[in-house]
């Protein structure tokens, strides 16, 4: 798959650890795949996001783990149970990765295209409120 990638999206990727590298490759795969509108980012000076029509997730790479938030404001369904914090979470959920563990792409993948769809009908916020185009 190709997509247009940012170069500081690159840069914060390359200076990971192999197994960090590897995750955040993953996911910056997984969600270009969802919609070949997604576009990537560097907000809050470091952190790559991936957005269309808003934010879909961000990659925050910690000393023993990744973390893949998602900005859906805890609509999109969980049925997997990959949401490992920020359950009551306004804003954004997070999937935490440590090293060895297997992220489960399929449970992602539904969850960008959620949210993707979401943020097209207006976003999370808008979709909570129940303000759909009245």
């Amino acid at each position: 798959m190709t997509y247009r990638t940012d170069i500081r999206v690159d840069a914060y990727i390359n200076r990971l650890p192999a197994w960090q590298r590897k995750v955040c490759r993953d996911v910056r795969d997984l969600v270009h795949a969802q919609d070949p509108e997604v576009t990537e980012t560097i907000k809050r000076s470091t952190q790559p996001y991936f957005v269309l029509q808003g934010n879909i997730c961000a990659l925050l790479a910690a000393k023993d783990h990744v973390n893949v938030f998602l900005y859906d404001g805890g609509i999109v369904p969980d049925p997997r149970g990959i949401v490992t914090a920020g359950h009551e979470n306004k804003t954004a959920r997070t999937v935490g990765v440590r090293e060895g563990e297997t992220l489960n792409l399929s449970a992602l993948g539904a969850m960008f295209r959620q949210i993707i769809a979401n943020n097209r009908a207006g976003g999370w916020r808008k979709l909570k409120r129940g303000d759909l185009g009245s």
